[in-house]
């Protein structure tokens, strides 16, 4: 392998998936972007090599752990360790608890939490043996204020967050970083949540690894 590092993104897209690749690839990160759309995908990657980032994208879906494990095998294959995983994918759809079923409850936490926490074990072994590494999570402020119109994000949000705060604390000794930024409003270009400015939190939980949580609001 090259000895280049690499951040893996799950859930890339123009939203924060990109934005974090980028404030990563900026500072010298070979870029694997991952979500379901391979035509997408390659023109993200088109996009990336226009700016001097070395990017590749695998298409999987955050519904099929089969799918991630395949993904994250083809990194492995290709390009060595990953030195960043990035879990930014989530369901956005609304739902009040007396709307929802349990099914529907469950398919959104396989997304929102089960297959983050899935991602994340494809990749801690490899962390725990070099005694680096580093973990991050897209959190949102429904953790913290909950709505019900949208329940299942609410509730997979403070999951994640859970997830974020035990794993870091259980891996810390290691020399792996687990870590979460909380985004408490909408996430949209020139405004007060632009992604490009939310992406320096990530970069930032990376390189200071001071708390387990930014909240950015």
């Amino acid at each position: 392998m090259d000895g280049k590092k690499t951040i893996v993104v799950i859930g890339a897209g123009r939203g924060m998936g990109n934005h974090i690749a980028e404030e990563f690839g900026g500072k010298g990160f070979r870029a694997v972007l991952v979500a379901r759309n391979q035509e997408a995908l390659d023109g993200y990657v088109r996009e990336f090599e226009g700016k001097g980032i070395e990017a590749c994208g695998i298409a999987a879906d955050a519904s099929d752990t089969d799918s991630l494990t395949r993904a994250f095998e083809e990194v492995a294959e290709r390009f060595g360790a990953v030195d960043v995983l990035a879990y930014n994918a989530c369901i956005l759809e609304g739902g009040k608890p007396s709307e929802l079923s349990s099914a529907e409850l469950m398919r959104h936490y396989q997304v929102d939490v089960a297959s983050a926490l899935h991602c994340a074990l494809q990749v801690l072994p490899g962390m725990r043996e070099r005694k680096s590494g580093t973990i991050l999570f897209t959190g949102g402020g429904l953790a913290l204020h909950p709505m019900p119109e949208y329940t299942c994000v609410s509730v997979g949000k403070a999951a994640l967050r859970a997830l974020a705060i035990a794993l870091n604390a259980e891996v810390a000794g290691d020399g792996v970083f687990a870590g979460v930024v909380t985004i408490m409003g909408n996430i949209e270009p020139g405004t007060r949540y632009d992604p490009a400015d939310i992406a320096k939190a990530y970069w930032r939980l990376h390189e200071e690894r001071a708390d387990v949580e930014i909240i950015f609001e």
